[in-house]
């Protein structure tokens, strides 16, 4: 069939993948966290905490995939990938800072974002055993990290870094790793499993349903296991002890539509146990890590059982996901309420523009801007290094 065809090596089920992450974060966004009478709204119910998880674990993929998939690189070609990456990972770490300007009210996620980035690329040389394994262990260890460290690190002091904050590297760095809403130590955990995916043959149907069942099983044990833990009489005393005036479910519900990238400074450990969206527990890393895994594998299912016709459909409606970088900083832009008011029923607007502009781009075989500026700057960077410097001719003694 005729048609927009994706370039050679890219998998459309990812870019699918992407299209429903940049969809889920527009949703936390646009639509109010909780209905009328008090319960999760649907769009907190799926995409909180899980979509912005989703777009980490995709930017492992794209790390494993960048820097040989399967078989990683090696030598002067495995630098110059990671070279490509490092300047990728500081344009949008630096757009992100940007975008922190506006007035939009949202923790933009792009500075945290380039700094995981940053984080993967020690570990581009590890297949996927090591990779998963290193995942599981991170995602113990790292909260538990950040629970002793956080109360002797300078107090958070902003959503959304900005350029002005580079003039206290402390603080801002402390906020990219521990205090801030996406806080890259704990989110070392889900970027490492998205490495894991990239290193697996994503072409197999088995690794699909792995993928799609196993995440399935991660996601839902990590909210029974909390959810009984949780439960426990001596756990609700110390979830209550000095921050609450309220009972023990009351404070869970309070915090279903998230905190604020971790649990409570200074509080009980016990909070640790709480699988609440952006709390950056073991269980909220098991949790979005497992849905990830499910969406991406289920995603791969689909693609694979389609015929070419709907295949190609779905590529062009699904456009939005070749271009996240860009569309996301429209998103950011447009919920600046001198570009669009706030109207908390506007998502089918905000979701109808982004879809819109993906799809005329892929229909017209073109890279959203943003991804093409990065991605010629990191390839440049990447040739610097790939290319052997020319011997210096010799001077006149």
């Amino acid at each position: 069939m005729n048609g927009p065809a994706p370039p050679p090596g890219r998998f459309v089920a990812l870019d699918v993948a992407r299209c429903l992450a940049l969809l889920g974060m527009v949703a936390t966004h646009v639509v109010a966290a909780r209905d009328p009478d008090g319960s999760l709204s649907a769009a907190q119910w799926l995409a909180g905490g899980r979509a912005s998880a989703l777009f980490a674990v995709l930017a492992g993929v794209t790390i494993a995939l960048a820097t040989g998939g399967p078989t990683p690189y090696a030598g002067r070609e495995r630098a110059a990938r990671c070279a490509g990456l490092a300047a990728r990972a500081l344009l949008v770490a630096g757009l992100g800072l940007l975008l922190g300007l506006p007035d939009s009210g949202l923790a933009v996620i792009l500075t945290y974002y380039g700094v995981l980035f940053l984080l993967g690329l020690p570990f581009v040389g590890l297949r996927t055993p090591a990779l998963l394994a290193l995942a599981a262990a991170w995602a113990v260890v790292a909260p538990v990290l950040s629970h002793l460290v956080r109360p002797h690190l300078p107090a958070r002091g902003f959503d959304s870094p900005q350029p002005t904050d580079v003039t206290e590297p402390g603080r801002l760095l402390a906020e990219l790793l521990f205090t801030g809403y996406y806080p890259g130590l704990a989110w070392l955990a889900l970027l490492l499993l998205g490495m894991a995916i990239g290193r697996a043959d994503l072409t197999r149907r088995g690794v699909a349903v792995v993928l799609t069942v196993g995440g399935l099983a991660l996601a839902v044990g990590a909210t029974l296991v909390s959810g009984a833990l949780t439960a426990r009489a001596d756990v609700v005393e110390a979830l209550l002890r000095g921050r609450w005036e309220s009972t023990g479910p009351e404070v869970l519900d309070a915090v279903a539509t998230g905190m604020s990238g971790t649990t409570p400074t200074g509080g009980a450990w016990q909070w640790l146990l709480v699988v609440a969206p952006h709390s950056g527990t073991p269980f909220d890393l098991a949790h979005t890590a497992g849905s990830a895994a499910a969406v991406i594998g289920l995603c791969l299912l689909v693609l694979a059982a389609l015929p070419e016709t709907a295949a190609v459909a779905l590529r062009v409606v699904a456009g939005a996901g070749t271009m996240t970088l860009t569309l996301y900083a429209l998103h950011i832009l447009l919920r600046t309420e001198a570009l669009w008011p706030p109207d908390e029923g506007a998502f089918h607007w905000h979701a109808l523009v982004l879809l819109a502009i993906g799809a005329a781009y892929v229909a017209a075989g073109r890279r959203g801007p943003l991804e093409r500026l990065v991605g010629r700057l990191s390839a440049a960077a990447a040739d610097l290094v790939r290319t052997p410097a020319a011997p210096r001719p010799a001077g006149r003694e």
